[in-house]
This record gives structure tokens, sequence and C-alpha cells, in this order.
């Protein structure tokens, strides 16, 4: 049964990549599979393993599945509000002029997506920049582009803070790296982006027309729009200092929203009820979500990511950190950093630095790798497995300099 269960947990993977060629929907059949390999092992118990102990370990997966679905679906309420509100597509057409290079407009877009990410987190980011992304109305071929760039800019900006990487908070609470330290990830980060935008830029000439249609925006918009703000404030500041779970300073931020909505439009019996954009959630990702952390929960529980460690053994502390972070392309990286923590490696601070980009980057090679890609996937509809693997020998190539570039700086600072 377990090696039944790993066979369908690598063609759930498998229908993934092919997507476009067996016309199956990821979400469905990433959910079928993925709730497929739990029932057999409710059904078929391995040896000295009872019925309570499969439901102690569903919940455990079940838990971190509701956190990040929770997560997700106040984030995109938010952003759902804003963008059938046109806020983010009036805020494109007050940062970008009416004609601009498409040159620059990557460069912008890159540092943008930068920026957000090391103060909000991964999903946050890319939902806001795809969302950017999607107002802008370009070719198809150039949207990919942006699409690979803004997946790769969201992970390399989230490595640099506690507040925007789940793996980099793991090693940071471990007291492996201290603030000062990520600060330092900060440049090869840049360095890494800037190397993928370099190779991206080939046959991007010309100027492109931003379509400009302001427009005065309402008080109650902008109202909510500061209150999204404060939420992504307030989560970084109560996280840090009270270590507040992320997922709930989120949803309280969505119940103020909701209550404020209705307080603000109370003389207007006509207006839509702020529940509707809820509906506005492209239930895809979530589902998607779903059954692919059902399937990395049960290679965890099948102990296959314990011989992680082994690759330490076999091979110097900072090549195995570098494949880990391919690694993280293919399995979450969650799992893959809880195991290495666990095991007990020896590592100094510079190879914990390393780790940190490694896992927060390296996830970036795959469209499926990180929670970035998964969103650009569904929100791109041109974006597939296929057509962003493309794009993979240049992403390598970004992720090899930044890495580098972590080792270089911290060994020389620190």
């Amino acid at each position: 049964m377990h090696w039944i269960q790993l066979s369908l947990i690598v063609l759930a993977f498998v229908l993934i990549v092919a997507e476009d060629f067996v016309h199956i929907n990821k979400a469905k059949s990433s959910l079928f599979l993925g709730t497929l390999v739990w029932l057999l092992a409710f059904i078929f118990p391995e040896p000295g393993v009872d019925a309570a102990t499969t439901q102690l370990q569903l919940n455990e997966n079940l838990l971190d599945i509701a956190t990040l679905w929770l997560f997700l679906m106040a984030a995109m309420t938010f952003v759902a509000y804003l963008n059938q509100q046109g806020l983010i597509t009036q805020m494109v057409y007050r940062i970008l002029p009416a004609r601009i290079g498409q040159r620059r407009l990557m460069l912008m877009m890159a540092l943008l997506a930068l920026a957000f990410s090391s103060l909000a987190d991964n999903i946050t980011a890319s939902l806001i920049m795809l969302s950017l992304l999607s107002s802008l109305k370009l070719k198809t071929e150039t949207v990919l582009k942006f699409a690979a760039l803004l997946v790769f800019a969201v992970n390399s900006g989230g490595v640099s803070l506690i507040t925007g990487d789940v793996t980099t908070l793991m090693i940071f609470l471990a007291g492996k790296v201290s603030i000062s330290d990520l600060f330092l990830l900060i440049p090869a980060a840049v360095l890494g982006v800037l190397v993928l935008l370099l190779t991206l830029l080939g046959g991007a000439s010309g100027e492109l027309e931003i379509p400009h249609f302001r427009r005065p925006i309402a008080g109650r918009d902008k109202v909510i729009a500061l209150l999204f703000v404060m939420t992504i404030g307030s989560t970084l500041f109560m996280s840090v200092y009270f270590s507040v779970p992320p997922v709930l300073s989120f949803l309280f931020g969505l119940s103020v929203m909701f209550l404020s909505y209705q307080f603000l439009n109370r003389n207007t019996p006509s207006s839509q009820s702020v529940l509707e954009y809820i509906r506005e959630i492209e239930f895809d990702t979530l589902l998607f979500f779903l059954g692919v952390l059902l399937l990395v929960g049960m290679l965890k529980e099948l102990a296959v990511l314990d011989h992680l460690p082994q690759l330490y053994q076999v091979m110097p502390v900072y090549a195995a950190n570098y494949v880990v972070g391919l690694l993280s392309a293919l399995v979450d990286n969650v799992p893959l950093t809880a195991a290495i923590l666990k095991s007990g490696i020896d590592m100094d601070r510079v190879d914990w630095m390393g780790l940190t980009y490694a896992t927060g980057v390296g996830g970036s090679l795959l469209i499926i790798g990180s929670a970035a890609g998964v969103i650009a996937m569904s929100k791109v509809q041109a974006l597939s497995f296929a057509s962003y693997l493309r794009f993979l020998p240049r992403l390598l190539l970004a992720y090899s300099v930044g890495y580098a570039a972590v080792l270089a700086i911290a060994n020389s600072v620190l």
C-alpha cells in the first residue's frame, strides 16, 4: 500500500504537469488523488497504525490546510473588492505613464513585486501583482514573460524578512539566523531578479500603450483600501511582537472590512452585499491548494522526506542546500525546511542563510513549486506548466546567481 500511495502521488503531479495534454483540470485531479491516498490510509492501514493514529495525522495536515485556506479566502476577498471597484487599475494608471517602454515596465513591475513581497506575505503580494498584470491587457507572449518574472520576484522578495516567507520565519524562530542576517539577503535577491530580467529582455522593444481611464475613487473604496493596508501592517506587527498567527489577524481585518462596508453603505440599500465579493474568489485555486497539500502531507506521513538529511552526508553543506532549493520546486518547501531543522544538521550562519534563500526562491523554478506560481497559473489563462517550463534555464541561472551572491556576501560580512 505504501508504494501504491506513492504511485498515486506521482500520478497526481504528472497530471498537473500534463494538464494541457490530458485536458483534466488540475484542481479536480489533485483533489481526487489527494483525498484518495488518505482514504487508502484509513482502509488499508500499515502494520501497527490504527485509525486513531491516521486520524491524528490527517487532523494535523487539515489544520495546516485550513490555515492557508482561510488566509487565502481573506486576502482574496480584499483583492476581489479592490479589483471589482477598479482601485487596482486606477493605481496602475497613477503609477505608469500613458506610454512606457516594455523594458522599463518589466523593471518597474519586478521592483514592485520585490518590495511588496518583502512587507506582505507571498500570497497577498502575488494576488496584487497578478491583478496589476491582468489590468494591463498585454499580448500573450509578453504576459508569460511578466508572469515568470513576477513569480520569481515575489519569491525572492519574500526571503529577506520573516514576514515574507514561512520558511524564513521557521529558520528565524529556530535561532539559526537573525534579522540583521536576513537583511543581507536583500542585495542577493535583487541581483537574482535583475539577472532574470536581463535574460527576458530579448525581443522586448518598443513602447506600450497603457490605457488611462482615470476616474475619481469613491471615499468608501479608499477606506477599504486603507483597511487592507492596515491589515497587512498589523499582521506583520502582531506576528513579530506578539506571535499572533497571520491568519487570525487577516480574518480580523476582514471582519472589520465587512462591518465598515455595511456602515459606509447604510444609506444605499441597493448596494451589493459585501459577502457577494467572496463569490468572486476563484475556488479552483483553493481546491488546487487543498489537493496539493493533501498529497504533500501524505508524502510527509510516508516518511519520504525523512531521507532528505542524507544529502548532507554525501555532499558539502552549501551544495546540499542548493539541491534542497531545487527540490523545493517539486515538494513543498515547508516540510523540506522542517525536516532539515529537525534532523540536527550542523551548519554555520552562512549556510543557514544559503538555505533560507534556496528554500524561498527554489520553488520558482517550476510553476507548481510555490504559492506564487500556483496563483499565477490560476490567474493567467495562457500560463501552464509547459509554457512556464521553457523559462527554466533562465530561472535556474537567476537562482544560481542569487544563491552564489548570498554565500559571497555572507562570507565577506560575517
